[in-house]
């Protein structure tokens, strides 16, 4: 396609951005909405009966979503060309930055740069898996990091090219046969020619994250080695990895698909990862220390720590293991480097320490936070408690924040047996807490006399 074109008398083609194999990408300007935008235009020869329908789908499916981690599209079309040949096209958002293939080529990306970048791209695949959707390529080419060429820390990413994307139908896909995908970067269901589901681009997405994180290709070689070598060894995960970063690969890359988490735990976990401190508080530790230090002194305002044991708290701890028929229940104050028990109903024990405790996890929460199967979850699957005797399974916390935003501690309740929690549990724990939290209130002001 020449510079210059004027694409159904719209798009100004401008410079060639990439090509994939049946399409090319240019970005060009909309002369009607004075912007600039990515067109990507099929190849002549793609139009067999197969290749049309792969196109007509990818329009589509884009078409129909909307996600801050995917890429938009804002238009499709067919251009009459020279007569001889029409021209397909898909019009989308132009990203300007560089995709992750150039960046790990420069060398490998930090931890807490690949939690930003991995949350997005898990977000995105939990939209996309919830509307029965299958990208089956992902990998470092088709994830475009987004420059907003602002003061934005914050690195954020895009998955494009649903050029091979899929319907699910009864949680398998709807596929024209075949093996679809890039090599390095199938899955061990993809490399067999096995059914696939959304479990497929979790192993994709761990593939790529690990190639974030060590700057290394876990199959490389020609397309047929590349693709059965996931069948014969697991990937290597490096040892000097963080125990979650360790914990969560393994666990995206495992060869069964039904032993891998979903996108949505994906999600949480490198989520947690960011807001414990490994993510966002190391792009900025002085911060994070202020924040802390903040917290700290709300915590000695109340004058809460090491106080008597008081009815009223082991009344809300009483009823929140009743009403949610769980062991457990606890009214915690997180200290610098403990957790200690307000009150406690169901267990002798009056603290921990902070570093294994779920609690120094919730108090970072804006709401309710959940877990609901601790064994499984990426975010507690390592965890002490759970895999200690205790035998956590189950966990759900809400901050107890002040009036001035400073979180104290959490009322949270604990089973050692998984399970659910609906949206109106989670409101109603909520309830509790805010009978806490207007009791320290209370407490604090002096408007009330302590109950012993």
């Amino acid at each position: 396609m020449d510079s210059g074109y004027l694409l159904s008398g719209r798009y100004r083609i401008g410079t060639f951005i990439g090509r994939g194999s049946e399409s090319t990408v240019y970005r060009a300007h909309d002369e009607v909405l004075q912007r600039d935008v990515a067109v990507k235009l099929f190849r002549d020869e793609a139009s067999d009966g197969a290749r049309e329908r792969r196109q007509r789908q990818e329009a589509r499916i884009l078409a129909g979503m909307g996600h801050h981690a995917l890429v938009t599209l804002y238009d499709a079309g067919i251009d009459p060309g020279d007569g001889s040949a029409k021209l397909s096209y898909l019009v989308m958002e132009l990203v300007r930055g560089a995709d992750l293939r150039q960046r790990v080529a420069q060398g490998p990306l930090t931890a807490p740069h690949m939690a930003w970048i991995g949350y997005d791209l898990a977000d995105g695949l939990s939209y996309i898996h919830h509307h029965g959707i299958v990208h089956r390529d992902v990998k470092p080419a088709n994830i475009l990091l987004v420059d907003y060429d602002v003061d934005d820390r914050r690195p954020r990413a895009k998955l494009s090219d649903f050029g091979v994307a899929v319907m699910l139908d009864n949680g398998a896909a709807d596929d024209d046969g075949g093996t679809s995908g890039t090599p390095a970067y199938l899955s061990p269901e993809q490399a067999a020619s096995e059914p696939i589901g959304a479990a497929s681009d979790i192993y994709s997405l761990g593939l790529v994250l690990l190639e974030g994180l060590t700057g290394k290709m876990a199959y490389p070689g020609a397309p047929l080695q590349a693709a059965v070598a996931r069948l014969l060894r697991d990937p290597d995960v490096p040892e000097e990895l963080s125990p979650m970063w360790a914990t969560l690969l393994t666990s995206m890359l495992a060869r069964d698909p039904a032993d891998r988490p979903d996108a949505r735990e994906v999600s949480l976990a490198l989520r947690q990862e960011i807001i414990n401190g490994t993510g966002r508080h190391r792009l900025d530790p002085a911060a994070a220390v202020i924040e802390e230090q903040e917290r700290m002194g709300a915590v000695e305002r109340y004058r809460i720590l090491d106080s008597k044991a008081e009815g009223n708290f082991d009344r809300v701890t009483a009823l929140a293991a009743k009403v949610f028929s769980v062991p457990v229940a606890i009214v915690s104050i997180v200290d610098k480097d403990r957790i200690w028990f307000k009150s406690h109903h169901g267990t002798d024990v009056t603290q921990i320490d902070r570093d294994p405790g779920l609690c120094s996890s919730a108090i970072l929460q804006d709401d309710v936070w959940v877990i609901t199967d601790a064994a499984t979850d990426p975010r507690a699957v390592i965890n002490p408690l759970v895999t200690g005797d205790f035998g956590l399974r189950f966990y759900a916390g809400v901050p107890l924040r002040t009036p001035d935003g400073h979180t104290l501690g959490t009322l949270c309740i604990l089973d050692r047996a998984p399970r659910s929690f609906t949206t109106e549990e989670a409101g109603m724990l909520a309830d509790l807490a805010a009978i806490v939290m207007n009791d320290l209130e209370l407490r604090r002001q002096g408007l009330e006399p302590v109950a012993g």
